[in-house]
């Protein structure tokens, strides 16, 4: 099982993340700011590191750029309090991997942690038998099946990697935020859920109702397509549902950092901040992602 290193001054937060994530099996290690995280890393790598953002010695920002100089392959994902969006929107687009909000650790943490870890991992047999790749063309189709999910992922981030389209420690942003938006393309597309209902009384009642549209017409008979087209110039992703549709003019600003507390909304508002290029159809039950090989033509 993975290993995960909580960085946080703060032992009572320590604790109450390690909770959560101890019931999942995970190996829990500490820091008590950003330089003794730091130091830790050095000496005995973990898979991934947990981190809050305002703390003594070394802040996570620091850390998640003393990481990206040091070690870009350890995934961060950032523990966010009232008062810290802006330090969280800057440490995102320095190379942390998502982010949870501490109120809402009880619902989100484990789930983030199972994505990030998710995407972090690489199998090095694959790359070996794929070095030689070029081009590729991909279609799929697949219903709700979050195992799909993942493993789809996983091979889209294969192809990035050994064409690279992007250096390799942007992968894991990057597969964060297809992850994100196939999850939204599910839940809030095929399945119509509100993400809002997380912002409620009792956020269970959001997961107690995906539970229910699983097994319930017409949201179980509805797919979820994908087409994926990489080369070494570029990548670009379609992602398409059957659902409804939304308001397009009404997606967070990923510059305003009020919306970093906020879970309804935060699965666009991570895309958006690690793809350059993002668009969607008029319906707005489509969304396409392009990233243009780095240091290439936008």
């Amino acid at each position: 099982m993975a290993t995960l290193l909580i960085v946080d001054d703060n032992p009572l937060d320590r604790e109450l993340a390690a909770g959560f994530l101890r019931e999942e099996g995970y190996k829990i290690e500490f820091a008590e700011h950003g330089a003794d995280g730091l130091q830790q890393i050095r000496e005995r790598a973990p898979d991934l590191v947990l981190t809050d953002l305002d703390m003594p010695e070394l802040n996570g920002l620091e850390l998640v750029q003393q990481l990206q100089r040091e070690s870009p392959l350890i995934p961060v994902i950032l523990m966010t309090a009232k008062g810290s969006e802006e330090i969280a929107a800057t440490a995102l687009k320095a190379g942390a991997a998502s982010y949870v909000p501490k109120r809402t650790l009880d619902s989100g943490l484990v789930e983030t942690v199972r994505i990030v870890l998710d995407s972090a991992r690489t199998e090095q047999m694959r790359k070996k038998v794929f070095a030689g790749m070029i081009s590729t063309e991909s279609n799929f189709e697949l219903g709700y099946d979050p195992g799909a999910v993942t493993a789809m992922v996983d091979h889209l981030r294969d192809s990035l990697g050994l064409m690279k389209v992007v250096p390799e420690e942007d992968l894991t942003r990057i597969s964060t935020a297809l992850t994100e938006a196939l999850i939204n393309a599910l839940d809030h597309g095929n399945l119509e859920l509100d993400s809002s209902m997380l912002e409620g009384e009792d956020p269970s009642e959001y997961h107690q109702l995906r539970e229910q549209r699983i097994q319930k017409s017409p949201f179980k008979e509805r797919r979820l397509r994908v087409h994926a087209r990489i080369n070494r110039m570029e990548a670009v992703f379609t992602i398409s549902d059957e659902g409804p549709g939304f308001d397009v003019s009404k997606i967070p600003d990923p510059t305003d950092f009020e919306n970093l507390m906020r879970p309804h909304g935060r699965g666009l508002l991570l895309i958006r901040t690690f793809i350059p290029d993002v668009s969607f159809n008029d319906k707005g039950n489509e969304i396409r992602l392009r990233i243009p090989k780095a240091g290439g033509a936008t």
